[in-house]
């Protein structure tokens, strides 16, 4: 059909539709009908994407619900109850959760077919193929070049094996159906099977993850961060505290802003769900309330800033869980690494012990060369050159090196030098760790060494009883050396708010490091925050001051803080509440779809303002749902689902208007337009899983498992449904097997090369053994490649529907 066939009469009339009416509009002109109907598709699309946010918040409360079992204590002798997830992880995975991101696509098939008289049609079809296509090699592209050069890997990998060959066996299953064994038609019990096989991929997955298969990953291989405890919704006091402390006294920042930091803090790193994911993604589109906490610039920089403190500790922590995930999912590499990362020794001591570790794979033999490399230390003047291979032999995983130290009577500022090590050539089972290169500090002790403190500021509650602060000695630790120090009176006042007075510290020949105890006096008395000096002075012959000779310490008082405390932690708790996944009453959902941004207009952008004006009457149609709360989630999921299905009926008709009004085929509007419409916030989801996930497995490794549930429900339902209705009139089901099965073979084909890539990138050292990220140049390489395949893909299924390219399928 061309165009210009369409602008002065309807050629358009043979398209069936569901709802819509064909109306009248003969005298509009083409460019005005087409443009309004992708309006109305790109507004369709919005409306199930905030009905499916609705849909997963369902589902997100239907798999996290838990049952309480009573269990015996044999230690304490008690029985105790204990709460237990329902649903399994992996199950809920291929489920509900699948149905929750494909519901639309899965719909669309159902609908196609029901209103077609159980016939056949091509948009539902190749929509399936076409969002699948998208899903692996799109979606997947975008996460890998989203993920620095550490990389991350999918943790459940044998379950994300399972679900590959499931994803490629679905799609050559249509093939063997269609093509070979009742070319064109599809039987009974070839529906059947392909619905049943939903179920088989379930049960399979399910027996894998549980370690029936294969060894299970237990939760014990996975490291979690300390310190970080959101029980029941509620924010911890205790821990609150202790983050504040490393917050400091900060006289700029209000109770807001620290309620908000404390909020932030708390919630960055706990573990989301795809289901979660998918939500914030939606949110974050369509101007909603999102489910992170937004911060300001300057309050963000704050806890960058706080970060960067302890920045070698999160950067070993988390170079450490990478390196035990590489580990116990594949059971092939040994790491071997320095215990610490750096080691301080007296020149006296005349040698420095550092530690080797061997861990992981302990049955490899492994050869690590180690040789020293000058700092501000000098190779034979200060230490003696070290450079021998180390060999762990299987079973052995602790070694020790002895590097010399030069000990001379000359007086020199402390010095350091580097031990490094490297692998041996043909070592492909061994890996070094992130503890690769160890610092040696040499402490000169020819001098009697200057006197300092290491902060310029200590705080302490007034309830401790005691203020113990330390004295550092630097540069020097020969002989017996002593340092006078005093208590200056600021807003706190000696006798009233501590014990203040003056003091002598004695060094020992060696000794670095002494502290000042003073005692703090609980006074019972409501007052601010006070401080006074320390004061280091008159140093014995031959030591010095440093450069911080005086510090200040602030007594906190214990009751204000407990208050500040305690509205900190309630104020959190509320803010917690209101970024919850789901909402208890009517009047919470009603009073979240009226408002930009959920109603936090302080964080609310330009953009949230556009899109929440765009979509504001689905934003209310929709809070009329149930709430998750009630009948525990089902109640929502169903009335949710119900809404889906509407929409999803109004974009076949749209869709169809849309291709004919263009000259589109419907095989080439669904792998299009219809997939990329539905998927985009599945692509936007697995970018921020991506990036704030410790694995691969919410970002990519759900795809293939998703993938497969596309076909076996999207389109095993809807067949079986037709099969059984035709069966019953006596006929059999048609199916014309051409276009789709050129596209399935095609999109087969770039699976298997998708997938190998991913795998090949996992198991090779060039791509840091990683899915995502790894060396720059060759991430963007293996993303280009997975853009590629998803081109050449929709290029060639389009020529194929156009018949520029024919084949005899």
């Amino acid at each position: 059909m061309s165009a210009a066939n369409c602008t002065t009469t309807y050629t358009c009339s043979h398209v069936k539709t569901i709802f819509l009416p064909f109306m009248n509009e003969s005298t509009w002109r083409l460019e005005v009908r087409a443009t309004l109907y992708l309006i109305g598709l790109i507004w369709l699309f919005m409306g199930i994407s905030i009905i499916a946010d609705i849909f997963m918040s369902a589902i997100e409360k239907i798999t996290n619900s838990v049952r309480k079992i009573t269990i015996f204590n044999s230690d304490a002798g008690t029985e105790e109850v204990v709460e237990v997830k329902i649903w399994n992880d992996t199950v809920a995975n291929l489920t509900l959760m699948a149905m929750g991101s494909s519901a639309p696509e899965i719909l669309l098939s159902i609908i196609e077919i029901v209103s077609n008289n159980f016939e056949s049609g091509e948009l539902g079809p190749s929509t399936i193929v076409g969002s699948a296509a998208f899903n692996l090699f799109v979606i997947s592209a975008v996460c890998v070049v989203s993920v620095g050069p550490d990389g991350k890997r999918i943790k459940q990998f044998n379950v994300f094996c399972v679900t590959s060959a499931f994803s490629v066996f679905a799609y050559l299953w249509l093939v063997i159906i269609l093509v070979w064994s009742t070319p064109d038609f599809v039987d009974l019990w070839e529906g059947v099977v392909t619905f049943l096989l939903f179920t088989i991929l379930v049960v399979v997955s399910f027996m894998t993850d549980r370690g029936f298969c294969c060894r299970r990953i237990e939760q014990d291989d996975v490291e979690t961060e300390k310190g970080v405890s959101l029980e029941d919704g509620h924010i911890d006091e205790e821990q609150i505290g202790e983050f504040l402390k490393q917050l400091g006294k900060d006289p700029n920042l209000t109770e807001t802003e620290m309620k908000q930091l404390v909020l932030k803090k708390f919630t960055e790193r706990l573990p989301h769900s795809r289901a979660w994911y998918r939500m914030n993604a939606t949110r974050a589109l369509m101007g909603g309330h999102k489910l992170e906490v937004q911060l300001p610039e300057r309050l963000q920089q704050k806890l960058v800033t706080l970060a960067a403190r302890s920045a070698d500790e999160v950067t070993d922590s988390a170079a450490s869980l990478r390196d035990r995930d590489a580990l116990t999912e594949g059971g092939k590499l040994a790491v071997v690494e320095f215990a610490s990362a750096s080691v301080a020794v007296l020149e006296s001591d005349q040698r420095a012990r550092l530690t080797i570790r061997r861990y992981g794979n302990t049955r490899v033999r492994a050869l690590i060369k180690v040789e020293t490399v000058d700092g501000t230390a000098t190779k034979d003047e200060d230490y003696v050159p070290f450079k021998k291979t180390i060999v762990f032999e299987p079973g052995e995983t602790l070694q020790h090196i002895d590097v010399e130290i030069v000990d001379d009577d000359q007086w020199e500022p402390d010095e350091t030098f580097f031990v490094k090590m490297s692998l041996e050539k043909g070592q492909q089972l061994v890996k070094l760790g992130p503890k690769m290169i160890n610092q040696v500090t040499i402490i000169n002790d020819d001098e009697p060494g200057t006197f300092e403190f290491e902060n310029a500021s200590y705080l302490f509650k007034e309830s401790c009883a005691k203020a113990c602060v330390p004295v550092r000695r630097v540069n020097g630790a020969d002989g017996i050396a002593t340092v006078h120090w005093k208590t200056e009176d600021q807003t706190a006042k000696a006798g009233v708010s501590y014990e203040g007075g003056s003091g002598e510290l004695t060094f020992s020949h060696g000794e670095i490091e002494k502290t000042i105890d003073i005692v703090i006096y609980d006074v019972q008395s409501k007052e601010k925050d006070e401080h006074f000096k320390l004061v280091l002075s008159d140093c014995s012959m031959g030591s010095k001051l440093g450069k911080i000779s005086s510090t200040i310490i602030t007594i906190v008082n214990d009751d204000e803080y407990s208050s500040f405390i305690s509205r900190l932690a309630h104020a959190a708790n509320v803010e917690l509440d209101n970024i919850r996944v789901d909402k208890h009453t009517y009047a919470d959902q009603f009073k979240e779809a009226m408002n930009v941004n959920g109603g936090d207009l302080e964080n609310a952008t330009a953009f949230d303002y556009i899109m929440h004006f765009l979509t504001f009457a689905w934003k209310v149609l929709f809070a009329a749902v149930p709430p998750p709360s009630i009948w525990g989630g089902w109640l929502c999921f169903l009335v949710a689902l119900a809404f889906i299905g509407l929409l999803t009926a109004l974009v076949i008709d749209l869709a169809s208007l849309f291709g004919c009004f263009i000259g589109l085929k419907d095989a080439v509007t669904a792998i299009t337009l219809v997939a990329i419409g539905t998927s985009l916030p599945d692509l936007y989801a697995s970018k921020q899983a991506a990036a704030n996930d410790d694995s691969a497995d919410n970002a990519i490794g759900n795809v293939t498992g998703s993938n497969s549930v596309n076909v076996f429900l999207g389109l095993g339902l809807p067949w079986m449904m037709a099969a059984i209705y035709h069966s019953v009139k006596g006929v059999s089901f048609h199916v014309k097997a051409g276009d789709l099965v050129f596209t399935v073979i095609i999109y087969t084909v770039c699976c298997l090369a998708a997938t190998s890539l991913l795998i090949v990138r996992r198991f090779t050292k060039p791509f840091g053994f990683c899915e995502l990220g790894g060396n720059r140049p060759l991430k963007f390489v293996s993303a280009s490649m997975l853009f590629t395949l998803w081109l050449l893909y929709v290029v060639l299924s389009s020529l194929r529907s156009y018949e520029i390219i024919k084949t005899d399928l």
